[in-house]
Protein backbone atom coordinates (compact mmCIF):
# COMPACT_ATOMS: atom_id res chain seq x y z
CA UNK A 1 0.00 0.00 0.00
CA UNK A 2 1.22 3.44 -0.83
CA UNK A 3 1.46 6.22 1.75
CA UNK A 4 -1.63 7.94 0.26
CA UNK A 5 -3.66 4.71 0.56
CA UNK A 6 -2.66 4.36 4.18
CA UNK A 7 -3.74 7.92 4.99
CA UNK A 8 -7.07 7.36 3.22
CA UNK A 9 -7.61 4.20 5.25
CA UNK A 10 -6.82 6.08 8.43
CA UNK A 11 -9.29 8.84 7.60
CA UNK A 12 -12.01 6.32 6.71
CA UNK A 13 -11.42 4.39 9.94
CA UNK A 14 -11.54 7.56 12.00
CA UNK A 15 -14.73 8.72 10.35
CA UNK A 16 -16.46 5.34 10.34
CA UNK A 17 -19.83 5.53 12.16
CA UNK A 18 -19.47 2.22 14.06
CA UNK A 19 -17.28 -0.80 14.73
CA UNK A 20 -18.88 -2.84 11.98
CA UNK A 21 -17.96 -0.22 9.36
CA UNK A 22 -14.38 -0.12 10.73
CA UNK A 23 -14.14 -3.92 10.59
CA UNK A 24 -15.37 -3.86 6.99
CA UNK A 25 -12.74 -1.21 6.08
CA UNK A 26 -9.99 -3.28 7.73
CA UNK A 27 -11.17 -6.42 5.90
CA UNK A 28 -11.14 -4.55 2.56
CA UNK A 29 -7.61 -3.27 3.30
CA UNK A 30 -6.40 -6.83 4.01
CA UNK A 31 -8.10 -8.04 0.83
CA UNK A 32 -6.33 -5.34 -1.23
CA UNK A 33 -3.04 -6.18 0.48
CA UNK A 34 -3.40 -9.91 -0.28
CA UNK A 35 -4.35 -9.10 -3.89
CA UNK A 36 -1.30 -6.87 -4.33
CA UNK A 37 1.10 -9.31 -2.53
CA UNK A 38 -0.26 -12.86 -3.09
CA UNK A 39 2.90 -14.55 -1.68
CA UNK A 40 2.93 -12.59 1.53
CA UNK A 41 2.36 -15.79 3.54
CA UNK A 42 5.46 -17.31 2.00
CA UNK A 43 7.81 -14.58 3.21
CA UNK A 44 10.19 -15.64 5.95
CA UNK A 45 11.42 -13.66 8.84
CA UNK A 46 15.06 -12.96 9.57
CA UNK A 47 14.80 -15.21 12.61
CA UNK A 48 13.43 -18.09 10.54
CA UNK A 49 16.14 -17.49 7.96
CA UNK A 50 18.86 -17.54 10.64
CA UNK A 51 17.41 -20.72 12.11
CA UNK A 52 17.34 -22.38 8.69
CA UNK A 53 20.88 -21.21 8.02
CA UNK A 54 22.11 -22.68 11.32
CA UNK A 55 20.35 -25.97 10.57
CA UNK A 56 21.93 -26.09 7.12
CA UNK A 57 25.39 -25.31 8.53
CA UNK A 58 24.95 -28.11 11.07
CA UNK A 59 23.87 -30.53 8.33
CA UNK A 60 26.82 -29.48 6.17
CA UNK A 61 29.20 -30.17 9.05
CA UNK A 62 27.60 -33.56 9.60
CA UNK A 63 27.97 -34.38 5.91
CA UNK A 64 31.61 -33.23 6.00
CA UNK A 65 32.30 -35.41 9.01
CA UNK A 66 30.62 -38.38 7.33
CA UNK A 67 32.58 -37.69 4.14
CA UNK A 68 35.86 -37.66 6.08
CA UNK A 69 34.87 -40.90 7.77
CA UNK A 70 34.13 -42.50 4.39
CA UNK A 71 37.43 -41.18 3.01
CA UNK A 72 39.24 -42.78 5.92
CA UNK A 73 37.46 -46.07 5.35
CA UNK A 74 38.29 -45.89 1.64
CA UNK A 75 41.95 -45.26 2.46
CA UNK A 76 42.01 -48.25 4.83
CA UNK A 77 40.33 -50.41 2.20
CA UNK A 78 42.79 -49.24 -0.42
CA UNK A 79 45.76 -50.07 1.82
CA UNK A 80 44.30 -53.48 2.62
CA UNK A 81 43.71 -54.18 -1.06
CA UNK A 82 47.26 -53.11 -1.94
CA UNK A 83 48.61 -55.53 0.69
CA UNK A 84 46.38 -58.33 -0.60
CA UNK A 85 47.42 -57.62 -4.20
CA UNK A 86 51.09 -57.75 -3.21
CA UNK A 87 50.49 -61.03 -1.36
CA UNK A 88 48.79 -62.50 -4.44
CA UNK A 89 51.66 -61.26 -6.63
CA UNK A 90 54.11 -62.96 -4.29
CA UNK A 91 52.13 -66.19 -4.48
CA UNK A 92 52.04 -65.92 -8.27
CA UNK A 93 55.82 -65.41 -8.36
CA UNK A 94 56.34 -68.45 -6.13
CA UNK A 95 54.00 -70.53 -8.28
CA UNK A 96 55.72 -69.29 -11.41
CA UNK A 97 59.15 -70.26 -10.04
CA UNK A 98 57.83 -73.66 -9.00
CA UNK A 99 56.32 -74.19 -12.46
CA UNK A 100 59.57 -73.14 -14.15
CA UNK A 101 61.46 -75.68 -12.04
CA UNK A 102 58.91 -78.37 -12.86
CA UNK A 103 59.07 -77.52 -16.57
CA UNK A 104 62.87 -77.71 -16.48
CA UNK A 105 62.62 -81.05 -14.70
CA UNK A 106 60.19 -82.35 -17.32
CA UNK A 107 62.48 -81.07 -20.10
CA UNK A 108 65.46 -82.82 -18.54
CA UNK A 109 63.44 -86.01 -18.18
CA UNK A 110 62.27 -85.69 -21.79
CA UNK A 111 65.85 -85.23 -23.00
CA UNK A 112 66.89 -88.29 -20.99
CA UNK A 113 64.06 -90.36 -22.50
CA UNK A 114 64.92 -89.03 -25.97
CA UNK A 115 68.59 -90.05 -25.53
CA UNK A 116 67.54 -93.51 -24.29
CA UNK A 117 65.21 -93.86 -27.28
CA UNK A 118 68.03 -92.93 -29.66
CA UNK A 119 70.24 -95.60 -28.07
CA UNK A 120 67.43 -98.16 -28.23
CA UNK A 121 66.70 -97.28 -31.87
CA UNK A 122 70.40 -97.54 -32.73
CA UNK A 123 70.57 -100.95 -31.01
CA UNK A 124 67.45 -102.08 -32.85
CA UNK A 125 68.91 -100.85 -36.11
CA UNK A 126 72.17 -102.68 -35.46
CA UNK A 127 70.24 -105.82 -34.56
CA UNK A 128 68.17 -105.55 -37.72
CA UNK A 129 71.30 -105.12 -39.83
CA UNK A 130 72.91 -108.16 -38.17
CA UNK A 131 69.86 -110.34 -38.72
CA UNK A 132 69.41 -108.97 -42.24
CA UNK A 133 73.03 -109.86 -43.02
CA UNK A 134 72.56 -113.35 -41.62
CA UNK A 135 69.33 -113.74 -43.61
CA UNK A 136 70.95 -112.58 -46.84
CA UNK A 137 74.02 -114.70 -46.21
CA UNK A 138 71.88 -117.79 -45.59
CA UNK A 139 69.82 -117.01 -48.70
CA UNK A 140 72.99 -116.68 -50.72
CA UNK A 141 74.25 -119.95 -49.29
CA UNK A 142 70.96 -121.66 -50.13
CA UNK A 143 71.05 -120.30 -53.69
CA UNK A 144 74.65 -121.41 -54.15
CA UNK A 145 73.79 -124.85 -52.83
CA UNK A 146 70.83 -124.98 -55.20
CA UNK A 147 72.98 -123.97 -58.18
CA UNK A 148 75.65 -126.45 -57.20
CA UNK A 149 73.12 -129.24 -57.10
CA UNK A 150 71.53 -128.17 -60.35
CA UNK A 151 74.74 -127.90 -62.18
CA UNK A 152 75.45 -131.47 -61.34
CA UNK A 153 78.58 -131.39 -59.46
CA UNK A 154 77.04 -133.09 -56.66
Amino acid sequence: MAAVDVLELYDKLRLAPDEEARARLIAQAFSLLEARYPHLDDLVTTRELSTSELKLIKEIELVRAETEKVRGELKETELRLVKEIEAVRGEIRETELRLVKEIESVRAETEKVRAELKVDIARSHAGLLKWSFLFWASQLGALLLLFWRLTGKG
